[in-house]
């Protein structure tokens, strides 16, 4: 429960025990993800459900869009920008890790974080009344996703960053376990549409992971949290499709 709570301060705003420092509980933090993507989606279910009964399905989507960049404190939404930035400026590797480190934001993490945030409301706001609930589905799928990002490939070992580390505690039970009920979640709630969902994003993380890894030669933090935002627009992408209908 220690290492839940510590992934579920670190990576929410959501109020919290006061912890204490504790190194171990840091890196097994990681095996908690999906269960603070569950968390987030429950937060987002609830909060795009109330929306739409006072508003139409459009601002209901901005509302719900403000209320997961503010849960979630942005943090995964600036390594989002800070990748783009880097990979954008198509400079060499060193330079491109040099620019994702600063703490400025350039015309590429400014252009890709609108168009991501553009896409992502258009989604939410395909999904109506009856489809809600499968909000519950996206941040979850993203956070086991990158399970397997920091799994499969290495760390970037000249970064000093947050993440490093946390591939030491990760069990493959862990990942085993977010995607069997993942997957069994997704089919009670969606049924084929969820599972096509999902099956679409993970197969989008692991393309994206392996690309930025051979640029860069490993993941590092601002990665993973561009795997999660890109994992979870291109699920509500798939979601929001007319295919269904």
């Amino acid at each position: 429960m220690n290492a839940f709570l510590h992934a579920l301060a670190f990576f929410t705003r959501i109020p919290v025990p006061r912890l204490r420092p504790s190194e171990s509980a840091w890196k097994k933090s990681v095996n908690w993800y999906p269960a603070v993507g569950i968390v987030i989606g429950l937060v987002l279910c609830g909060v795009h459900q109330a929306a739409l009964y006072c508003f139409s399905p459009l601002l209901a989507a901005v509302l719900t869009l403000a209320v997961w960049v503010y849960v979630t404190g942005g943090l995964h939404l600036d390594g989002w920008m800070d990748l783009a930035d880097g990979l954008g400026s198509s400079r060499p590797r060193e330079q491109v890790l040099a620019i994702m480190k600063d703490s400025r934001v350039g015309a590429m993490g400014v252009l890709a974080a609108i168009l991501l945030l553009l896409l992502k409301t258009a989604s939410v706001a395909e999904l109506s009344r009856t489809d809600w609930v499968l909000l519950l589905l996206v941040p979850f799928a993203a956070r086991t996703h990158v399970l397997l990002s920091i799994r499969l490939w290495p760390y970037l070992s000249a970064d000093k960053g947050i993440g490093k580390g946390i591939s030491e505690g990760l069990s493959t039970g862990s990942i085993w376990l977010g995607y069997i009920v993942l997957t069994a979640a997704g089919w009670l709630i969606g049924g084929w549409a969820a599972v096509t969902a999902i099956v679409v994003s993970l197969l989008f993380a692991l393309w994206f992971s392996r690309a930025v890894a051979g640029k860069l030669g490993g993941l590092n933090g601002d990665c993973y949290g561009a795997v999660i935002e890109s994992g979870e627009a291109v699920m509500l992408l798939i979601l929001a499709g007319s295919w269904w209908t």
